[in-house]
């Protein structure tokens, strides 16, 4: 008997290899930037190796050139004008970020990209695990302040990352793609974890050994100076994000503050009926409006915030994820 052609078994569709695109951030890394390329060479062949010059005044470009990357010069000094810069240029399913210090394993590359794929995942943080052998990898200062900074962000905005300043990351195209970079400097680190948790894309973190800089490199991170700018910039995310909550707090400050001082001059024209502090009342009366001004303003602000989410949301959802990078 012989088969109906139109009960065929359909092959599916073969689906394209993923681009793979490894971003490496730089400024005056000539110690340390071939040694991250040729471990990108080594780990994952199959992907381009961008290297983005931060303006280095050392021979940064020409030794990342030569090793095989490919180079971009930003003029505009900061990780996050570098960041927005490797977004926009490169065209990838994935995009490998990580520093150009040398100081992350990429040994475990493989392993955070199968868990986005498999996951279909729009990011996988590499949580730093010291490797031990030096007591200046991972300062007790830095390692304090990270605690710090990613509880304060975890308690703003949700999530249960552990180590939200790593510089080892692994996002998918909607990731990159829906990402509006805001920040200049180090304290991007803060606005991608903030943009994962604001748009509730799935996420995970593994963890990567951390090692020494090569000898005779040093860090540019300033632990008092970028910690301030970090914690500026999550200050500045509270309020874009969630000014409801924002200002809801001052409007309840400034109540409380104005029925705390009311309640002598109530009870004083309880008993007298005068008012015997008239420009304290009038001054709490101007207090219990700003209450009410600045709860009408997080209301209103809430509003626009919730359309900006959407926008991005909107723009997030048109773009396929790593598993569908091929049916769209």
């Amino acid at each position: 008997m012989t088969e109906h052609p139109d009960l065929r078994p359909v092959p599916l569709p073969v689906l394209p290899a993923l681009r793979i695109a490894a971003v490496v951030p730089c400024f005056n890394e000539a110690l340390a930037i071939a040694q991250v390329v040729d471990e990108f060479r080594a780990v994952l062949p199959e992907a381009d190796v961008h290297v983005f010059d931060n303006a280095s005044t050392d021979d940064t470009a020409a030794i990342a050139r030569a090793a095989g990357a490919r180079v971009t010069h930003v003029a505009l000094r900061g990780k996050g004008n570098v960041a927005r810069r490797m977004f926009a240029d490169v065209e990838a399913d994935i995009y490998v970020m990580v520093d150009g210090d040398a100081t992350y394993d990429l040994g475990e590359l493989r392993r955070l990209i199968d868990t986005l794929v498999e996951g279909n995942l729009d990011m996988v943080v590499g949580s730093r695990v010291d490797d031990g052998e030096d007591a200046h990898t991972y300062r007790t200062g830095h390692r304090f302040g990270n605690r710090l900074l990613t509880g304060a962000v975890a308690g703003l905005f949700g999530g249960h990352l552990t180590d939200m300043l790593s510089g080892l990351r692994v996002f998918s195209r909607r990731y990159a793609k829906s990402f509006p970079a805001v920040s200049e400097g180090f304290e991007i680190e803060t606005e991608l974890t903030v943009h994962a948790l604001e748009l509730r894309m799935p996420f995970a973190e593994l963890p990567v050994r951390y090692r020494s800089r090569p000898e005779g490199s040093h860090s540019k991170l300033s632990t008092y100076r970028d910690g301030w700018r970090i914690l500026k910039t999550i200050c500045k995310l509270f309020v874009s994000e969630r000014p409801l909550l924002f200002f809801s707090g001052i409007a309840t400050v400034l109540a409380l503050a104005s029925v705390a001082a009311a309640v002598p001059l109530a009870i004083t024209y309880a008993q007298t009926g005068l008012v015997p502090r008239l420009p304290t009342a009038v001054l709490l009366t101007g207090t219990m409006l700003s209450a009410m001004l600045a709860f009408v303003c997080g209301i209103v602000l809430h509003t626009v915030t919730i359309g900006r989410q959407e926008a991005k949301r909107l723009r997030y959802l048109s773009i396929p994820g790593v598993r569908h990078r091929g049916r769209a």
